[in-house]
């Protein structure tokens, strides 16, 4: 099908990576995903969550707080602090960038200490939470980086890269990395994280207006293959490819 932008169904956005991009965190990277603009930002403590110290694991731990600037829209959106509480979706993406960054990371040879990934979305045009995914282990990365060159730690706790992207059925076609405008149309949409590897971390697949064949699942997990490829490669040339 013809995307209003002109990308192939294969093609995503724009991606941009500003690496660096606030001065106080161990990490920190600007993502772009065309119109969609996240900050990812890695920060630690020197020691374990509470309930870690109370259940006497060994290791340290890494979290994650994820949230939409009220601007981020074209119409502003109210702070969730100031209603009072967490929204389900907040909670639902805080848990997977969690989840996904976890994965690829040896808690133990992290040590006694928790990691915190903030993703705040300062523009939201489709695809927030695969951005913060792929930004959020950059800032780790560089957060891992200064930890070792600072002597915190002695060995590099990452097991290899990650990156996330969505696909979903638009109109009949399949289609890689989809704008908020398709993303309202879409049929099926998915969300994929993969390593570098090419190991599975999560998949997310919802149909939203019928149920989707085994055929068109593969067909979108080959996009979301591709487009992560291409994703780790725009990873790595923020801070090149040693990990």
């Amino acid at each position: 099908m013809k995307r209003k932008d002109g990308r192939a169904a294969g093609d995503l956005r724009q991606v941009k990576i500003t690496g660096d991009y606030v001065k106080y965190p161990l990490g920190s990277v600007l993502v772009e995903f065309g119109d969609t603009r996240v900050i990812c930002a890695a920060t630690m403590d020197e020691e374990q969550p509470r309930w870690m110290r109370e259940q006497k694991r060994q290791g340290g731990w890494l979290t994650c707080e994820y949230s939409m600037m009220p601007f981020c829209s074209p119409e502003r959106a109210v702070r969730e602090a100031t209603r009072g509480k967490i929204g389900g979706r907040t909670h639902e993406i805080q848990r997977m960038i969690g989840r996904a960054l976890r994965a690829v990371l040896d808690l133990k040879a992290l040590g006694p200490r928790t990691l915190w990934i903030d993703c705040e979305v300062l523009q939201a045009d489709g695809g927030t939470r695969t951005a913060a995914i792929t930004g959020g282990y950059l800032a780790l990365k560089r957060a891992v980086m200064r930890m070792m060159e600072q002597g915190v730690l002695m060995q590099n706790p990452l097991r290899e890269a990650l990156a996330a992207v969505s696909v979903g059925k638009v109109e009949g076609g399949l289609l890689l990395d989809l704008n908020y405008e398709e993303d309202c149309r879409a049929e099926v949409d998915m969300n994929v994280v993969m390593t570098e590897g090419g190991k599975f971390i999560e998949v997310q697949a919802t149909a939203e207006s019928g149920p989707f064949t085994t055929e068109e699942m593969h067909g979108m997990i080959a996009l979301a293959r591709q487009g992560i490829g291409a994703l780790i490669e725009a990873q790595k040339r923020v801070w090149g490819a040693r990990r």
